[in-house]
């Protein structure tokens, strides 16, 4: 059988920090695409309802920060994945290959189901934390619908993670690309009632959602199942079987994955909820800055992903300068981004913000002062937000998770939030002082998760 490992990457520590910076960018650059695609989906339902009315674009910060919130929570089988299929494709095992990919979609479908009732429910949920009892209303109208794509999404994801794992990144990208056209159309037909279909509003961004997640799971499952190269891998060949002992290797490293990204999706939960506390304005700007910056993360995202395959296959190999060079590769690299980042948040805020609104809105203007603010200080975090991801990616590699979920829940949840609420709220800073508190949390994590890599990565 054929090496799975693709002549891009670097066979051992020898290769020169060049060859590591073409092999990470190869890998890299397609995963950075697909985010941004899968990011335009989310910025196509907020620019699209916030074109509608600032009342719905407000009712979609606090649904979709509900949905993120479990579906991040949920990926992490999925990330799971990705490091466990490197490790094995770097030896060319692929049973353990396609047992570890099967469990994690046994994993994430479970997952899906036991997060249905948080959604169908969520308006009791809401009020009790504060929110609007109408905003709240409409909020849940759109997830009793768009919960029911969480299923495929999740399933999507564990398809992304062992496919960018073999290093077929193209794929992933060009079918996120269709899944955000298709998405834009939906949304246009069920929004507005355009081409005859009724004017659906909030919920018929909630439908397109579930019709561009089933695509897009639809299209994966094609390609997985139906290329020859892959096909030996037999992946949904009596899909219907557990086997335990897998999906318990999947589980041990996939909820310490998960319980890190919730507390840093948590993170910025906490921050919407106690945004909607000082008013829909304020959480319409806030919204808005989170999908400008979300929208940057996605380049520090798709290196992360990169970093955990590389590190995964240079683990496999018992490749420690490897490991080390490449890993120093990335994070320069997205540190770079970083600054690009940095730029547009203090040089363009007004621009940026003023995308996602209705130029006819009487309350634009407010809206834009208040984002143009909320930017300034997103500005301060760039380099901690991307040094973090890349830790934490390089750290997955290494299938090391249970200290680092340890790390991101104080740093987030005994640093962050808190600081976020005293700033905010008895210091009278406002939405600015809840923004700062991101910044620090933000800041541990990175220190923090950057010391235990570069500590272990000696060790190899």
């Amino acid at each position: 059988m054929a090496t799975i490992l693709t002549p891009a990457a670097p066979a051992d520590g020898a290769a020169g920090y060049g060859a590591h910076a073409r092999a990470v960018l190869v890998l890299g650059l397609p995963l950075i695409g697909s985010h941004l695609a899968q990011m335009a989906l989310h910025i196509t339902d907020t620019v699209m309802l916030g074109w509608y009315s600032v009342e719905s674009l407000a009712a979609l910060v606090l649904a979709s920060t509900l949905w993120f919130t479990l579906f991040i929570f949920g990926t992490g089988f999925a990330w799971a994945v990705m490091p466990m299929v490197a490790h094995a494709a770097s030896s060319d095992d692929t049973t353990e290959l396609r047992r570890v990919t099967r469990m994690g979609l046994w994993l994430s479908s479970g997952f899906a189901a036991l997060a249905m009732p948080v959604m169908w429910w969520s308006d009791a949920l809401l009020r009790a934390l504060g929110q609007d009892a109408a905003i709240s209303a409409l909020a849940q109208d759109y997830l009793r619908i768009a919960g029911w794509g969480l299923f495929p999404a999740l399933l999507v994801m564990v398809l992304k993670s062992y496919l960018a794992a073999l290093e077929r990144t193209q794929v992933v990208l060009w079918v996120t690309v269709a899944a955000a056209v298709l998405n834009v159309f939906v949304n246009w037909v069920l929004i507005f009632g355009n081409l005859g279909a009724p004017e659906m509003g909030v919920r018929g961004a909630a439908v397109a959602s579930v019709v561009v997640a089933g695509a897009t799971l639809a299209g994966l499952v094609l390609y997985a199942a139906l290329l020859p190269a892959l096909r030996h891998h037999a992946l949904f060949l009596r899909l219907w079987r557990p086997d335990w002992s897998a999906m318990g290797r999947v589980f041990r490293l996939g909820v310490p994955i998960g319980v890190t990204n919730l507390a840093e999706a948590g993170l910025f939960t906490a921050s919407s909820l106690l945004m909607g506390l000082i008013g829909t304005l304020e959480l319409a700007a806030h919204g808005i800055a989170l999908q400008v910056i979300s929208v940057i993360f996605m380049a520090h995202l798709g290196l992360s992903n990169a970093a955990t395959v590389r590190a995964g296959r240079a683990v496999g190999r018992g490749d420690g300068p490897g490991l080390r060079r490449g890993a120093a590769v990335v994070a320069g690299l997205s540190m770079g981004f970083a600054l690009v980042a940095v730029a547009l948040c203090l040089l363009l805020p007004a621009t940026l913000v003023g995308l996602f609104l209705d130029p006819s809105d009487p309350v634009r203007p407010e809206v834009i002062a208040i984002g143009v603010a909320f930017l300034a200080v997103a500005a301060l975090f760039q380099l901690f937000d991307a040094a973090q991801v890349i830790a934490l990616g390089l750290l997955r590699g290494l299938q090391d998770t249970a200290v680092p979920m340890i790390f991101a829940a104080i740093s987030y949840w005994v640093v962050g939030v808190p600081l976020s609420w005293l700033l905010g709220f008895p210091l009278g800073m406002g939405g600015v002082g809840i923004w700062l508190g991101l910044v620090v949390g933000l800041a541990l994590a990175a220190l923090t998760m950057s010391v235990r890599f570069w500590r272990r990565a000696q060790a190899i």
